[in-house]
This record gives structure tokens, C-alpha cells and sequence, in this order.
């Protein structure tokens, strides 16, 4: 892996120190890098490409930044075989495995091959108005119906394969990967899904019912959501980037896309262990 693409938030406080030790770094172990934004590559000595060019000239990227830079990255490789590898430039995060004080052990390891790879799913989403198909996009952590410009509630229909599962008077719903499952489905009482499981949560927001509760299903489902009732106009959330408005009459499918995101990790990274850190989890204490 001698090609090297760069993506980087460049609003991070650390991002001009961690890009001096990176390019450093780089030219002694040999890599080539590419970077879609020109001011960094001409810091980095690199060649400017646009980012749609990276599944073709690149073996791997690094996204400097946090998740949000993951996952903007991710976004821009959709169906390209080409592998992340995330680098953290603040406390360390899900998919930005690698600190920015461990850069030089992450180049080394691209040098060797001696990375981890861990593959995940991507949600494939498509969404129709009144019956029209109006877009389609891809979800690696999740999608997201409702919110919009009041606070009435909406009335959704749920399918599963075809088969109705319920009408749910509520403030949204959201359908995650297992990648997304330590996101926003987290923090509205979802489960947590390994990785390496084949599923997906379906939360409902805010149910104006106590027996309401997060749903997993088989990843070869279909997943249908129906805007049944609405006064107001609902926000369909991919990946936490707001994409479409969509009323009564809304319905969206969700299913999961032949194609997958890898991320490379460091060989030392334990996945409960970055939950751990990130969740701040306590063990009982004799």
C-alpha cells in the first residue's frame, strides 16, 4: 500500500502539527500521497485529485478528523473496494481507531501489511413521495425520519418484508447498522450490535407508548417506513447529514447495499475496549 489518499478536517486544533509528523513520516517510509483538498496537498507534497477519483488511483485512505470525517469519507468511496484507516485528531473515536499520536506506527503497519481489517455493512435507503422515487442513498451508521418544523407528532407505518409490524404515533424513526448502533440509536435506548453481526436496529423516536421498544432484524430484510400522518414536513437524515424533506405520503425502503466499507485498525485495537473508554464503562469493585 504506496498510495496513499488524504482526507482531513482541517478545524480540528491539532490538524497542522499531526499533517507536519505525517508527511514527515510518509516520505521516509516512501508512500505517494493524494489529497482532494489543495492547500493540504501542497503542505503534505502531495497530488491534488478530486475525491471522486480516489477508488481508482489510491490503495487506501487515511481520514484525519473524527467519525464525521469517516464517514464523509466512506460516502465519497461508496463501491470501491479501497479501505479506510481513521485517525483520530481529538479524543479517540468508533471508526477513527488510531490516535494522532500513533501515526507513525499506522504508517508502518501499511508498509508492513500487518493491519486489522474489519468489514461493515452500509444501509442502502430508498426514498419515495407520493409514490415517485425522489433519491436513494447510503447509510453507514444510520437513517433517520422525523424532527422537521414543529414539535406535533407524526403517524408511521412499519414493514418488515411486507409484513406490517405496526402504526406508532411518534416523533421519528430510525433504522441503524451495527456500525451506527453506538450512535444516535444509543442514545434514544437502542442496543448495541457488534460489528461482525448481521443486523439491523429499528428505533422508534419518542412513542407515545410505554410498549414501544427497539427492534433487530435479519440484515436481508426489507425495511419499510410510511409516513401515514403529518402536519408538518419530516427531515430524512442520513448519517446525520439532513437530505431530503418529505411529507404524507412519504415512504422509505431500507435494505442493506452489496456493498461494504473495510477499515483498517492498528493489530493492538479491542473493540470492547474502545466501548469501555468511549462509554465510560465501571466493572463492580470488591
Amino acid at each position: 500500500m504506496k498510495k496513499i489518499g488524504v482526507i482531513v478536517n482541517t478545524k480540528r486544533p491539532r490538524a497542522a502539527q499531526v499533517l507536519d509528523d505525517f508527511r514527515n513520516q510518509a516520505e521516509k517510509l516512501g508512500f505517494k500521497l493524494f489529497a482532494e483538498d489543495a492547500a493540504i496537498a501542497e503542505e503534505l507534497h502531495a497530488e491534488h485529485i478530486p475525491v471522486e477519483a480516489f477508488g481508482k488511483k489510491v490503495d487506501v485512505v487515511l481520514a484525519l478528523g473524527g467519525d464525521g470525517t469517516v464517514l464523509y469519507t466512506a460516502r465519497a468511496l461508496h463501491g470501491s473496494d479501497v479501505p479506510i484507516m481513521g485517525i483520530n485528531l481529538g479524543s479517540l473515536g468508533f471508526l477513527t481507531s488510531v490516535g494522532d499520536t500513533d501515526i507513525a506506527d499506522a504508517l508502518q503497519a501499511l508498509s508492513t501489511k500487518t493491519c486489522k481489517v474489519s468489514q461493515r455493512d452500509v444501509a442502502e435507503c430508498r426514498i419515495f413521495q407520493d409514490g415517485s422515487p425522489i433519491g436513494e442513498e447510503r447509510a453507514l451508521n444510520d437513517v433517520v425520519l422525523g424532527w422537521g418544523g414543529s414539535s406535533r407528532i407524526v403517524t408511521l407505518n412499519l414493514s418488515i418484508d411486507g409484513e406490517p409490524v405496526g402504526s406508532f404515533m411518534c416523533d421519528g424513526m430510525m433504522v441503524s447498522t451495527p456500525t451506527g448502533s453506538t450512535g444516535h440509536s444509543l442514545s434514544a435506548g437502542g442496543p448495541i450490535l457488534h460489528p461482525s453481526v448481521g443486523g439491523f436496529v429499528i428505533n422508534v423516536i419518542c412513542p407515545h407508548t410505554l410498549s414501544s421498544r427497539p427492534l433487530v432484524v435479519h440484515n436481508s430484510s426489507l425495511i419499510e417506513i410510511e409516513v401515514v400522518s403529518a402536519a408538518k414536513e419530516l427531515i430524512l437524515s442520513i448519517d446525520g447529514q439532513d437530505e431530503y424533506k418529505v411529507g404524507r405520503g412519504a415512504k422509505v425502503e431500507i435494505r442493506k447495499s452489496p456493498h461494504v466499507v473495510r477499515f483498517l485498525q492498528l493489530q493492538g485495537l479491542r473493540y470492547f475496549s474502545v466501548l469501555a473508554q468511549k462509554l465510560h464503562w465501571r466493572g463492580s469493585s470488591l
